[in-house]
């Protein structure tokens, strides 16, 4: 996953002019569903709407969705230190920046582009009301010179009224309200008014009185507007100080929880595997059910449409991986014992490579471990029986994931050993019986016996993907007691390789498995050669893998409950098919 940002202006990412936040933008990760999952997109944050497209190239063709960030809520995930999601009503998006510090810049870039859109619209709609503030002014002033002039026609009109009766003196009534003009009509007599009008008021040194009043108001307020202006960069910088504090805490947390929980979290967003994921177990355990039936459903079309075409076999007897004669398996009695009281590694020697003294180790432990009893102090639980099958685990947890070592025990008529291990080493036939893989690759043969191979399994959701890389060794071990059983074994344990690093696309498990395979002969009648009747495979399958991330423990144990039998079920019939009819590879 990628992440560039291109954006242009000042450090400060505002125009010192416009105050106007400038276009940012860059790849981000957007969940789009559970199938496709996290899928890189060009998001493009410009004129407070956040917009994303299917890529920089595709602009041209316009967004495929945008987001108004005046009401939107940018919420930085708890865990996940790449993710913040942003929610406008009922829509929310969840985005993935490549690490930390490309989503705090862009948290930031978005919470200054809404505060830079809130700040511009407030400087308009001051402009605004100052504009109708100075036209109510001037209208008011207009009215205010109107009325002192209508005064000023008033007094003068009193005056010439006055200059009239000095001239021609008329009777006046005691009251002195009225008198009569020559034409008998009555004239309201205006009693003397000062100059400053009616009531005493002076209309237009009122008005100026109020312009200047308004005057000043509008002038703190425009130097309100410019302090604002210059105080925000000022504000900015203390805001950062405090976002940067704020993230070193978060960062000291988020290690401090590491040190003391290691969790894997991937895929998501809020409903895949992790333990803050808001399915809940019995949810989680319906819909990996449900996908596992959908998978299994596939596989039954696919094998019957499916028109197989027989292969000659690919290992015949006296091949490179059958070293040491094996005539007298023939001449040994029946026998149930799986003890050794020692043993030996054949072809030792000739399997040597850098991993020899990690092979050599494992089929030692596995010998020593794997085939004692599961009675006594060890723990096993009997989870499931099934004719000859039994299928035995303990429960092992360790900072929260399961880790439960499993061992399941089978016998099967017509089979050897050597044919069992051979046929569950082999890569050529692997994708004819093993239905849980998406696809495999052998990355270094180390020898003859030896591979490591890198493998990715179907994935389950909601659970994450898995993928594994492991090295995978066969050996034949001689019993030094004639009572006992040779017996053929084959180890799969993981292992580093430069070639193969873990990726964030899967979950990295981490397994240990051994198929350990003996052959019992019954003699056959009379001087009858031995044929696939006489001969039984006892098989012990031991099991352990670490997950490498978190699900419910309640679902993992189903999920193992449930796979193993079916496993080993599809996995020997497969063998008793390919060997049906051919010779016997002891």
């Amino acid at each position: 996953m990628s992440e560039k940002s291109s954006s242009s202006g000042s450090d400060e990412d505002v125009e010192p002019e416009s105050r106007q936040p400038v276009e940012f933008g860059g790849v981000l990760s957007k969940w789009t569903n559970y199938i496709h999952g996290w899928q890189d997109r060009w998001v493009v944050l410009k004129n407070n709407t956040l917009s994303y497209y299917k890529s920089e190239d595709e602009r041209e063709y316009g967004c495929r969705g945008s987001l108004c960030l005046s009401k939107a809520v940018i919420t930085p995930h708890e865990f996940d230190e790449c993710r913040f999601d942003i929610s406008v009503n009922d829509s929310v998006w969840y985005l993935r920046a490549e690490d930390p510090e490309h989503r705090l810049q862009w948290i930031e870039s978005i919470e200054m582009h809404k505060k830079g859109h809130r700040l511009c619209e407030k400087l308009a709609e001051m402009e605004t009301f100052r504009d109708i503030l100075c036209r109510q002014v001037d209208t008011l002033q207009r009215y205010f010179d109107s009325c002192a002039d209508a005064v000023s026609k008033d007094v003068f009109q009193r005056d010439k009224v006055e200059d009239d009766e000095d001239e021609f003196p008329t009777n006046t009534r005691p009251d002195g309200e009225c008198n009569h003009n020559n034409n008998s009509s009555k004239e309201k007599l205006f009693p003397p008014s000062s100059p400053k009008g009616i009531n005493g008021i002076d209309f237009k040194g009122e008005a100026i009185t109020f312009k200047a009043t308004t005057a000043g108001i509008l002038s703190t307020l425009s130097h309100c507007i410019e302090l604002m202006v210059k105080r925000e960069d000022s504000w900015q910088k203390k805001l950062d100080k405090e976002l940067e504090k704020r993230r070193r805490v978060e960062d000291a947390y988020k290690c401090a929880v590491n040190e003391l929980k290691t969790k894997s979290h991937y895929g998501g967003p809020d409903y895949e595997e992790g333990p803050n994921s808001l399915i809940n177990e019995e949810e989680f355990f319906d819909a990996v059910e449900a996908e596992l039936d959908r998978q299994d459903k596939i596989e039954e079309q696919s094998q019957s449409e499916k028109v197989r075409i027989s292969r000659p076999p690919s290992v015949t007897p006296g091949d490179v991986y059958s070293t040491i004669s094996t005539h007298r398996l023939a001449n040994k009695p029946h026998s149930h014992s799986s003890s050794l009281s020692s043993v030996e590694l054949v072809s030792a020697s000739e399997d040597l490579h850098r991993f020899s003294t990690e092979v050599e180790e494992m089929v030692q432990n596995h010998m020593t471990y794997s085939l004692q009893d599961v009675g006594g102090d060890a723990n096993w639980q009997l989870v499931i029986e099934e004719g000859e099958m039994k299928v035995y685990r303990r429960e092992v947890e360790e900072n929260g994931i399961v880790l439960d070592p499993l061992k399941a025990t089978h016998s099967v008529k017509g089979v050897t050993g050597h044919e069992v291990c051979h046929y569950f080493w082999d890569t050529d036939v692997r994708m004819d019986w093993e239905t849980t893989i998406e696809n495999f690759n052998v990355v270094e043969t180390l020898s003859d016996n030896a591979t490591i191979v890198y493998q990715t399994h179907k994935r389950v959701w909601p659970a994450s993907q898995r993928d594994v890389l492991y090295l995978s060794a066969m050996r034949k071990i001689i019993a030094t007691n004639e009572n006992d059983p040779d017996t053929w074994l084959v180890c799969n344990f993981s292992v580093d390789h430069n070639d193969t690093p873990p990726t964030n696309r899967c979950v990295r498990a981490k397994i240990n498995v051994a198929m350990i395979c003996q052959t019992l002969v019954s003699p056959p009648e009379g001087d009858k050669e031995i044929s696939r009747d006489n001969i039984l495979c006892k098989i012990t399958y031991v099991a352990n893998v670490n997950p490498g991330g978190w699900a419910p423990a309640s679902v993992l144990r189903a999920v193992a409950k449930r796979e193993y039998p079916k496993f080993l079920k599809r996995f020997t019939s497969y063998v008793q098919e390919k060997t049906a009819g051919k010779t016997i590879l002891f």
